[in-house]
């Protein structure tokens, strides 16, 4: 495929229209729901069905792969999702908005996952070898800027909105039918800033016959040490899928209740824009990291840096400090003042490095998992995976939190971190995998 135009044009906001679909349809959505009164045990439920779509896109991805371009794929899909938010926004106020909304977030997880699909495969055909490994660091800052545009700023807006209007069904409406708007500005700019002469390539150009569907399926399990990669990667995240769900609500819960009584403004600064900036500064160290010493030596240093910090939600829950520090910030459509609870701040911000320090060690596994034949479709198994193991035990994470209690219930998501990491020692792979070669 021949480009028009340079990378730099369209590579990161094709990737800031991946990232921001997730954190809204992930992440948003169970903080909005929340603050439009359904309960924890719904909440966890239902927003923990949003990953189905990337749980089995490997199975629909060949589909994409045959029948037309990823460019009109793509354009096609953030359409749909941009339509999907916007309708939201006008369903927020009716009575039957739960179940109207609840469907409009799954059609717009399948076509997020979709979209993600086929953008994964334009990068792959628009850029050189050399260009791809050049562009994966804007990749990856431009999905995780999406992340904190989404769980940080909208956020931050839709706390704005209920403050000003002391309505939050009409604050939430406001919000997506904003982000809705935005997602159409960004695929109007994607349509005119992606080169439009993709050709889809099957013609092999002397290579091997391609692997049959089927084939794709059976050496994925076929794999060395299949049977334990799998349970490793069904249960790593068992303690983080719980707490991803019932964080917000922990959050914003009044301290009668146990949880920390805080503002959805605050939340928006907190977890969404400190936390997310820890995130990615985490991230950026944990690939430096591997690419010095390989990712044996940091494995285990890695996966405790994730699951420790979670001490910290166990003492804000059951000493639920107050200690508060004063917060500034002036954008250009409203100025913010609040006093933020330090000590919350400093436990999200703890555990969001230590995740993006240890996710990364996670993620590099998988890449090895994929080695091989087929690696795009067997890295797309292995991260359908993850996804089940993110979906089953969050659609439980309110019941297990409305029956435990918030101090009892993280306490019991550390002790769910411990199968992953004692699976994690009989894990086999080279013990350079990552590191990046000496020049010669």
């Amino acid at each position: 495929m021949k480009t028009d135009n340079t990378p730099w044009f369209w590579i990161p906001l094709l990737n800031f229209a991946s990232g921001l679909p997730y954190a809204i349809i992930i992440t948003v959505s169970v903080l909005m729901y929340k603050k439009l009164g359904i309960d924890n045990k719904s909440v966890g439920f239902y927003t923990s069905l949003f990953y189905l779509p990337w749980v089995i896109k490997p199975l629909w991805s060949p589909f994409i792969d045959l029948h037309g371009t990823k460019r009109k794929w793509f354009l096609s899909m953030q359409l749909l999702i941009s339509l999907a938010f916007l309708i939201i926004g006008f369903t927020i106020p009716l009575n039957n908005f739960l179940i109207l909304s609840l469907a409009l977030f799954f059609m717009s997880a399948f076509a997020s996952a979709s979209n993600d699909v086929a953008t994964d495969g334009y990068y792959l055909l628009a850029l050189k070898p050399e260009e791809q490994s050049f562009f994966l660091g804007i990749r990856s800052t431009f999905y995780k800027l999406a992340g904190l545009t989404g769980s940080g700023l909208m956020v931050l807006f839709a706390g704005h909105l209920e403050n000003k209007y002391n309505d939050n069904a009409k604050a939430w409406s406001y919000t997506m039918i904003c982000i809705g708007a935005l997602m159409a500005c960004i695929t109007v700019y994607n349509f005119f800033a992606t080169p439009k002469n993709e050709e889809n390539d099957f013609s092999n150009k002397g290579k091997q016959e391609p692997m049959s569907f089927v084939d794709v399926f059976v050496t994925f399990f076929k794999k060395k040490q299949i049977g334990i990669i799998l349970a490793f990667i069904l249960v790593f995240r068992l303690g983080e899928a719980q707490l991803l769900k019932m964080l917000n609500p922990f959050l914003v819960d009044p301290t009668g209740v146990g949880g920390m009584g805080l503002q959805t403004e605050e939340v928006g600064i907190i977890y969404g824009t400190l936390g997310i900036t820890a995130l990615t500064i985490g991230g950026i160290l944990g690939g430096i990291a591997i690419s010095k010493h390989g990712l044996t030596k940091w494995m285990l240093p890695m996966f405790l840096a994730m699951h420790i910090p979670i001490i910290g939600f166990v003492a804000l829950a059951h000493y639920q400090p107050v200690e508060l520090f004063h917060f500034h910030l002036n954008l250009y459509f409203f100025e913010f003042n609040s006093n933020l609870n330090l000590y919350t701040c400093l436990t999200v911000i703890v555990e969001q490095f230590g995740y993006g320090f240890g996710f990364t060690g996670f993620m590099m596994f998988l890449i090895h998992v994929a080695e091989g034949e087929a690696k795009t479709s067997h890295y797309s198994l292995a991260t359908g995976f993850m996804a089940l193991g993110m979906m089953l035990p969050g659609m439980l994470s309110g019941y297990i939190q409305d029956f435990l209690g918030y101090q009892n219930f993280f306490i019991w998501v550390l002790i769910s971190t411990i199968p992953g990491l004692i699976l994690s020692r009989f894990l086999i792979f080279p013990k350079d995998f990552g590191k990046k070669s000496e020049e010669v």
